[in-house]
């Protein structure tokens, strides 16, 4: 259920009586190789939000498409500081405490936003006198397959929800399947202050084999763990959950 389709009054009464929890995704602007969109990152957990509000019956927010993203300079960025993001969507679970909104669950769609988002839980907690709960979920945590940044999965997940996919374009970037985990971790912390150092391109994975089909079986997974674990929120208040 869209939040921002429903009717004053009838949105205060479903609030009231049906107690729903509300889910806010946080995604990003920036590049994605040449063949996918600068949007992807919000694409992807757009849909993967509202895939997983309809399984659990909860209010959808709009997305918040503009993310932490400077590491990707000098290639197309559209960023706002990392404080920026977490005062933002503060403000937004308070305005929701205030409505009525007992829990807000944050589905975070970029690498970057991690950080800034994780501290919100405490933050809002200690505003809403713990009123409010917060949970924050970074997408990718629920899926099988490892991750990438405009390789394999999220160029499947995109050819499954989006015909904005240039396939021609579609060229192999930085592999690490045959590196060691120490290797990769180094990379990842150097990806994470300027990825064109680690892949010019600014693809890491190989998206010349993605499938729509593939991105359907991963978007199916990542929805079904997800709600999962959010329905699991909302009966076991005292478990660790946040990714």
């Amino acid at each position: 259920m869209e939040l921002k389709n429903q009717f004053d009054p009838d949105l205060r009464k479903i609030i009231k009586n049906q107690k729903k929890a509300v889910i806010i995704p946080v995604g990003s602007i920036e590049q994605h190789g040449a063949h996918l969109p600068i949007s992807t990152d919000s694409d992807i957990v757009t849909e993967i939000a509202k895939k997983t509000a309809d399984r659990c019956d909860f209010l959808l927010l709009p997305t918040i498409s503009y993310g932490v993203s400077f590491e990707h300079a000098p290639l197309f960025n559209l960023s706002i500081k990392g404080s920026t993001l977490q005062k933002m969507i503060f403000e937004i679970c308070a305005s929701l405490s205030k409505n009525g909104i007992r829990t807000i669950f944050i589905i975070n769609g970029h690498y970057s936003n991690q950080k800034f988002l994780q501290r919100l839980p405490s933050l809002v907690k200690r505003q809403t006198r713990g009123k409010t709960r917060v949970f924050v979920f970074s997408y990718w945590h629920f899926m099988s397959q490892r991750f990438d940044h405009a390789g394999f999965v999220e160029t499947s997940l995109m050819r499954a929800i989006s015909n904005k996919v240039n396939m021609k374009k579609a060229k192999r970037g930085l592999v690490t399947d045959v590196l060691s985990r120490r290797k990769v971790a180094l990379l990842n912390k150097l990806a994470s202050e300027s990825f064109t150092k680690v892949t010019k391109s600014g693809v890491w994975g190989d998206p010349t084999r993605a499938t729509r089909r593939d991105g359907n079986r991963i978007l199916t997974e990542t929805v079904r763990n997800l709600a999962k674990t959010c329905q699991t929120c909302l009966t076991e208040k005292n478990r660790k959950l946040h990714h």
